[in-house]
Order: structure tokens, then sequence, then C-alpha cells
């Protein structure tokens, strides 16, 4: 098993897949950073609704967890992009023909699919690092121009920036999972990306309208309020329950189609 996640990890260490998942992941940060402080000045924020919902406030932001905001409003744009990594990692396996050559050398599937999945978690704890860090420092410089208050930042700071970490993680694990899932089943990057893409922008917005009640336990708006620690509408512990549920249900759909499909079919 070991040797499979090894294996795993050192496909993803290319360039074009790393420097790709970290540097998106951190310019998507910092470009979220940038208009959630400038927000205020320009009066989006308060009662504006932005991709997690409301926009923070000057008030908010000058808060205990101001300098992590930008990690709960980026959170369905990160998803977005863990999803698309994951689900490249998983669909070029078929696309390259390589799949064929791994499940002659290890013809027990669901170990390699166990082993890619550690893979990327590995990863995504990375990006999740990268992202956390590009929140804290370009919060910093955008609340000095700003004008916002940081003096309120540094009590319990290690302890705000952990949270945001772990909240950050796991509601990024779920959306691979999703890409993963998707790319399994479809044995394509693009629809796979394209279907995560129009899910967020399209299918979620649909049943906001004219479902609104029902709307808050789809997996967006639940990843969402795990990445907030919990929201009006969805408690952190229900996004807990609920993202874990997802998770699993989307593993064992990916496992069933991994274990019994014909691989050169």
């Amino acid at each position: 098993m070991s040797g499979i996640v090894r294996s795993e990890l050192t496909r993803c260490r290319r360039a074009s897949f790393r420097v790709g998942w970290l540097g998106v992941t951190a310019l998507f940060t910092v470009l979220m950073t940038v208009f959630v402080f400038s927000a205020p000045a320009h009066g989006l924020s308060g009662n504006t609704q932005g991709p997690a919902g409301v926009f923070p406030t000057a008030t908010q932001l000058a808060g205990s967890h101001g300098m992590v905001t930008t990690l709960a409003t980026a959170s369905t744009f990160l998803g977005v992009v863990t999803l698309s990594f994951w689900a490249i990692s998983a669909a070029s396996d078929y696309t390259s023909g390589l799949i064929r050559v791994i499940v002659q050398a290890e013809p027990r599937r669901m170990r390699l699919l166990a082993g890619k999945v550690a893979a990327l978690a590995v990863w995504t704890a990375a990006a999740t690092t990268v992202a956390v860090a590009a929140s804290c420092l370009s919060a910093i410089g955008m609340a000095t121009t700003s004008g916002i208050s940081m003096s309120h930042w540094w009590t319990g700071i290690a302890a705000t920036i952990a949270g945001a970490w772990i909240d950050t993680y796991l509601a990024l694990l779920v959306w691979g999972v999703i890409g993963l899932v998707i790319a399994v089943l479809t044995k394509s990057s693009t629809l796979a990306i394209a279907g995560g893409v129009a899910y967020v922008l399209i299918v979620e917005s649909v049943f906001k309208l004219v479902a609104s009640g029902l709307s808050h336990w789809l997996p967006g708006s639940v990843l969402t309020a795990l990445a907030s620690g919990g929201s009006a509408d969805v408690t952190y512990a229900s996004a807990v329950v609920l993202g874990a549920a997802y998770a699993a249900a989307g593993l064992a759909a990916a496992t069933i189609a991994f274990s019994r499909r014909d691989i050169v079919e």
C-alpha cells in the first residue's frame, strides 16, 4: 500500500500538476482577499451576496477571524480547483493508457484507488497550507492599505489559523472526491471539470430559486458551511456529517465502478 501511495505522490510531483494546483490555489486566494478587503469601501459588504454567502463587513474583517475570513469566501472557487486536479489525476490514467500497466502491476484495484486517494489527500493538505498562507499574508497587506484594524487578529491566532486550516481541508477533500468520482465514472477530466463548474454556477443557483429550503443541504452549500465553520442554515456539526456522507457515497460509487468495470472498454 505504501508503495502505491509513493508512486502516486511521485507522479503528482510533475511541474504542470504541482505548480498548476498550488499556483492557482494561491492566485485565487490572493485575488479573493483583495476583493473581500476592498468590498466595504465600495458598499459591497453586509448585504451583498457572494460565493460563500454575504460578504463580510469591515467590522467582521477587523474581528478575531479577519485574517482567515477569505478562506470561507473563496472556498467554492478553491473547491472547484481541487475537484479539477483530482479529476485530472484520475482521468489521465485512462487517457494515457497507463491504467492498463498499473492494473497489471497491482491487480487489487481497491488498493490502487485507495492509494490514489491517499496521495491526493496529501497534495490537498499542501494546497490547503498554501491557501491559508496566502490568505494570512495578503490579508495583512490589504488590512494595512484598507485601514482595517488588526488589533484583534493576534488573540488566539494559532488556534484561529489551525481551525481555518482544518475546516478548509475537510471541505476541499470532499470537493476532490467529487472530482475523482466523476472522472472515474466518465474517464474524462473535461467532463468532470465542466460538470463541477456547471453544478456550482447553475444547478445549485437554480435550486436556491425554486427550492430554497432544500438548497441548504446540497453539496455546494454544505461544503461552504463546512469551510466557514457553520452557517445560519447549516450548523458545523451537520456540515461535517453531511460532508462525510457525500464523500463516503462518492468513494463507494467510484470503488464499485473501478473494481468491476472492464479496464480496456
